[in-house]
């Protein structure tokens, strides 16, 4: 744990990637290999469930530390992390346990399977035996939180530096189902064969949103099609199975069962990118349709039937048992429409066609549609580009349209955590409604780090009343909030959900009266919902 503790506090003190990538190649070279694993698995979101709930963690923390609970709960809205809290108020420990990081993973695993009180005495028995740093590792494993900023491709880079092995290679070894249960160092990073697990799929290519057409050179080098609201997978077929997976790496396999279907049409060794929409009469459903799905992993029979899905086929990543990546996009395309011809038309797949246009100015047009037809915009790929992995410039780019706005008030403002904790970043915002307010959404991304200072002096000033960690203001600042759908929701007061709402900008120059009403909302949940 040792070892961890500073290999986290290498990586939290430094912004540079450079010095990140160093301290996680130093550890992957001389760390146990049992701790290694556990590491990659932390960093990308492997990490153990709950063993605890934050209110126990917080009374007991008190009860050791010798605080009233207020107090507690007022060191908490300052500190604004949980974990950072407790190591921090908790008296030195009285001894140290140096222990594995692998030993105090196994330790959180058993403590979720003992009666209360026992939990209780293990988990003060390793805040009394751990340092601070190492204290407040374990308390964020025990809440199930521990996330740090390191990306994959960071991690992948590190372990290419520490093993000699090429990045690409890496990443491929990274993705699919696997956890430190059920993977050994030896085979997940070090045996020969990547595709030693069938459903193991490819890592995905992601492209960077286009701001001007200037620097793309002739149309004719390009392939656009349509940008599907949908969820980004990846079909696999393998050894007579199906598996899919989210861009997100989660298996979703059995939430989409009208699927299975495609591995009686399809080929084995077929590996297909696309997105799964909700689709009826030829046509995508809207994402709330889809999102009625999302989560479920036994769909009803209602439920497929309001909202079927398929599967909007944009690449062939893997033909005939052939990792194919990288040939030019035009004969992976070629490849994909051909196995999509042979599949009867009621099979729920379907290629994403590509949008005709000879000159940009045509395709700004086609651009101009997309709402009308349920698409975030287009995607441009050269004919000529591999398939890579990540998110890279120059082949690949997605050109949304705008996003739907609307200027709304300000009403609540809470605090950040971690290094946002000093600042009131989390704002809720409403809309007129006669004399009323009525909140409707929370945002708390789009903002300069100093728009986020200013506001958090006037918050400290203008507090009205406190609410816990929640601080009520005037309603006096209006904000352009923008978003990328809006659906009906009974959960809400206003009766309306946004879809990825975030701040534009301050719009300083309207005062409270001249922000958008509820009536404006609702023109818009009929026009666009």
């Amino acid at each position: 744990m040792k070892d961890f503790a500073t290999l986290f506090t290498r990586i939290d003190e430094s912004t540079k990637t450079t010095v990140k990538t160093a301290a996680l190649a130093d550890y992957f070279r001389n760390a146990d290999p049992s701790d290694k694993l556990w590491t990659i698995a932390l960093f990308t979101g492997r990490r153990p469930k709950r063993t605890i709930t934050a209110t126990r963690l917080r009374e007991w923390a008190a009860e050791v530390a010798g605080l009233p609970d207020w107090l507690f709960e007022e060191s908490y809205s300052i500190v604004g992390d949980l974990a950072e809290t407790i190591a921090l108020v908790l008296p030195p420990a009285e001894h140290e346990d140096d222990q594995s990081l692998t030993y105090w993973i196994n330790t959180i695993k058993t403590l979720s399977t003992l009666e209360e009180e026992d939990r209780k005495a293990g988990i003060l028995n390793a805040w009394n035996s751990l340092p601070t740093t190492q204290r407040f590792l374990f308390t964020k494993l025990l809440t199930g939180g521990f996330r740090i900023g390191v990306s994959a491709k960071l991690i992948t880079r590190a372990l290419a530096q520490a093993t000699g092995q090429p990045e690409p290679e890496l990443t491929h070894k990274l993705m699919g189902n696997w956890t430190p249960d059920t993977a050994t160092w030896e085979t997940l990073i070090e045996a020969d064969d990547p595709t030693a697990d069938l459903s193991r799929p490819y890592p995905f290519y992601l492209a960077y949103q286009l701001d001007s057409l200037d620097d793309l050179g002739p149309p004719a080098d390009w392939n656009a099609e349509r940008k599907w609201d949908g969820i980004r997978g990846q079909l696999i077929i393998r050894g007579g199975e199906h598996h899919l997976w989210s861009r997100g790496e989660d298996l979703m396999t059995d939430r989409f069962p009208e699927l299975s279907t495609l591995k009686d049409y399809l080929p084995d060794g077929t590996v297909i990118d696309g997105e799964i929409l909700a689709f009826a009469d030829e046509k995508p459903l809207s994402f709330n349709a889809l999102q009625k799905r999302i989560g479920r992993k036994t769909v009803p029979k209602k439920l497929l039937t309001e909202a079927p899905v398929i599967l909007m086929a944009y690449d062939l990543l893997e033909h005939e048992g052939k990792d194919i990546r990288d040939t030019p996009l035009k004969d992976r395309r070629n490849h994909l429409k051909t196995l999509i011809n042979q599949t009867p038309n009621e099979t729920p797949i379907r290629l994403s066609e590509a949008v005709p246009f000879q000159t940009w100015d045509d395709l700004a047009k086609a651009r101009d549609q997309s709402r009308d037809i349920g698409a975030e915009g287009l995607m441009l790929k050269r004919l000529d580009s591999p398939y890579l992995s990540g998110r890279k410039r120059g082949d690949w780019w997605k050109w949304k349209i705008d996003p739907l706005t609307i200027d709304a008030v300000m009403i609540y403002a809470q605090a950040g955590h971690g290094r946002r904790a000093n600042l009131f970043t989390d704002y809720t915002f409403a809309v007129r409604s006669g004399n009323d307010l009525v909140p409707f959404t929370k945002a708390y991304s789009g903002l300069t780090d100093a728009e986020f200072r200013e506001i958090t002096a006037w918050v400290r000033k203008n507090t009205l009343q406190k609410f816990g960690p929640v601080r009520q203001v005037p309603p006096t600042h209006v904000f352009e909030i923008a978003f990328e759908g809006i659906q009906a929701s009974p959960r809400h007061k206003s009766g309306v959900a946004l879809r990825f709402p975030r701040m534009s900008r301050w719009r300083r120059d309207k005062p409270m009266d001249e922000a958008n009403t509820l009536e404006d909302l609702k023109e818009m949940l009929a026009t666009y919902g």
